[in-house]
């Protein structure tokens, strides 16, 4: 009886261990078809919709990333929280249209080595400005 309940437990453990391995061969992420890139403009903090760095200010202490739509254009931002000292930039990587919506790509770049930097946190975010073509954010960082 010892030796059913073994060939028992292994066979068990045999199947496990192929549906597991099987449940990640299962559909694979959707992919992301380009349609073209977006022309966009870089928004400087006074051009920033009041309302929307209103909602900037409550979220910057954590990473973030949100929209706002008006006047016939769409604001992203992203923000990257709380850094220990200033000399941050942010690059925008990639902002294009695809069949699924806009894709939103950006960087945090830090300091240089030999740059001098204030000492004192920082929270830098980027917004950025472009015509609303009616497609939601789809895919950002």
């Amino acid at each position: 009886m010892k030796q059913t309940y073994g060939k028992r437990l292994l066979f068990f453990f045999f199947f496990t261990v192929l549906a597991l391995s099987l449940a990640g061969c299962g559909k694979k992420a959707e992919e992301i078809n380009k349609i073209k890139d977006l022309e966009y403009t870089v928004v400087e903090e006074g051009n920033v919709p009041e309302e929307m760095l209103a909602k900037i200010n409550e979220k910057k202490l954590e990473p973030f990333t949100m929209t706002y739509q008006s006047d016939g254009y769409l604001y992203i931002a992203e923000g990257y929280g709380t850094q220990k000292s200033g000399g941050y930039s942010i690059r925008v990587k990639e902002l294009y249209e695809a069949e699924q919506g806009i894709v939103f790509k950006s960087e945090l770049l830090g300091p240089g080595k030999d740059e001098p930097v204030t000492q004192m946190e920082t929270h830098p975010y980027i917004v950025v400005k472009l015509k609303d073509i009616g497609k939601e954010l789809f895919s950002w960082n």
